[in-house]
């Protein structure tokens, strides 16, 4: 820069100055000075907006997520909370439950007990008649074969009546004790539960022996009517009494009555005819349920061959191979792995259809776009380590672009085996 001479006006007088001189590399570098000023004053703005805007989004996402982490401990808060309530609902349904159900047990075994004693008071009052009607009726019995011996005898000591033998006359009074007598050991035969039919024999004998007498003497010496009359007598008694006895022997033997045989007897023919009718319609509803399979069987190669025909030639392939037929459901498993090469209900349209809804209701559980979990689920991991759902992004070290041997550090043996079933776990829960 050069002075050059400029006038002026001081106080009203002109006054000369040197003029300025400029330079221009001065100038230059004076406004190249001010421009890389000027330059890193907005390249320094930017970076503190960048910086403002990167912290105000970083507060925003972090304030978002504490809002979402927030909602979602609310959320299950409110599930814990629903889930106590229920558990207790549950328990105090199954304490309410048990309390039902140990009163009626008690209920019941109070009913059982009640019903048990009526039950035995019952039987004990059944025995006591039965047994005051079997003293009865032995006691009857016993009269009833006095009362004979009583209406037999007179007749049967005419009969042996000897003025020069007057002894004779025991020999009726013996006939009717032999009877009876043997009448008394049958009855305790009976009792020790020991073979008893010559005791009746012998009574028997004794009895006809007495009605003999009663017959010819009284033909001889009376009528009709008092021999056969005392004839009748002198058999009624021990006879009545051995119906007693026939009596205590079928009950002793639980032998049935005539009327309990024929009952029995019914009801057999009864329940064989029940159950003849029982297997015609069991095997009416075999034969039914034979057809229907059938029929289903049929419908269901018929649909099959429709919905599936380029399964159904390989399935005819195989059938005829394994010499089975083309509805056995190993030949078209088989056949459909082939053509199809999954199991049958599965296609490539469905599984694809499923992944695809599943990633939506991923995406929709958490805010997270569709795209952004396709990627990170196929994004690239690290070769040595399982799938995570943080999707580890494979780096491989630098030295020669590869790895080598050694290159990181070695998982101890129980991680590494554990790594190994998480990694097969992993690929088996998603083979892509």
């Amino acid at each position: 820069m050069t002075a050059t001479s400029v006038e002026k006006k001081v106080n009203g007088s002109p006054v000369t100055s040197p003029e300025p001189r400029f330079d221009p590399v001065a100038l230059a570098e004076a406004e190249a000075i001010r421009t890389r000023a000027a330059a890193e004053a907005d390249a320094a703005r930017i970076k503190a907006d960048g910086e403002a805007k990167a912290a105000e989004k970083l507060a925003a996402e972090k304030a978002e997520a504490q809002r979402l982490e927030n909602e979602k401990q609310a959320l299950a808060n409110e599930r814990a909370a629903l889930r106590f309530q229920r558990e207790q609902a549950e328990q105090r349904a199954k304490i309410a439950e048990a309390d039902r159900k140990r009163e009626e047990t008690e209920r019941a075994r109070e009913r059982a007990r009640r019903e048990d004693q009526e039950q035995q008071q019952a039987e004990t009052k059944q025995a006591a008649a039965v047994e005051n009607a079997g003293k009865r009726w032995r006691n009857v019995a016993l009269a009833f074969y006095a009362l004979c011996a009583a209406v037999a005898l007179p007749v049967q000591m005419a009969a042996f009546y000897d003025p020069n033998a007057e002894y004779l006359l025991i020999a009726p009074v013996f006939i009717e004790v032999i009877a009876l007598v043997a009448l008394v050991g049958a009855a305790a035969a009976v009792t020790a539960g020991r073979p008893h039919w010559h005791y009746r024999l012998v009574a028997w004998a004794g009895a006809l022996t007495a009605a003999s007498i009663n017959i010819v003497h009284g033909l001889a010496e009376y009528d009709a009517a008092t021999a056969f009359g005392t004839a009748l007598a002198s058999i009624a008694g021990p006879g009545m009494w051995d119906l007693h006895e026939h009596g205590r022997i079928r009950k002793r033997d639980g032998k049935l009555s005539w009327r309990q045989r024929r009952a029995a007897k019914k009801a057999a023919k009864a329940e064989a005819k029940r159950q003849k009718a029982e297997e015609k319609r069991l095997a009416a509803e075999r034969e039914a349920a034979a057809e229907a399979a059938e029929e289903e069987r049929q419908q269901l190669a018929a649909d099959r061959e429709e919905q599936f025909p380029d399964v159904w030639p390989e399935a005819v392939k195989i059938a005829a191979a394994v010499g089975s037929t083309v509805d056995d459901d190993a030949v078209w498993v088989r056949a459909y792995r082939n053509i199809k090469g999954c199991d049958p209900g599965e296609s490539i349209e469905s599984i694809t259809s499923r992944r695809t809804a599943e990633k939506r209701v991923q995406a929709a559980l958490t805010g997270t776009p569709v795209n952004t979990l396709s990627k990170t689920t196929n994004a690239q991991r690290a070769s040595h380590l399982p799938p995570s759902e943080n999707g580890r992004v494979y780096k491989p070290p630098t030295r020669a672009g590869r790895r080598t041997r050694g290159d990181s550090p070695r998982f101890a043996d129980i991680a590494r085996k554990q790594a190994a079933i998480a990694a097969k776990n992993a690929t088996e829960k998603d083979p892509t």
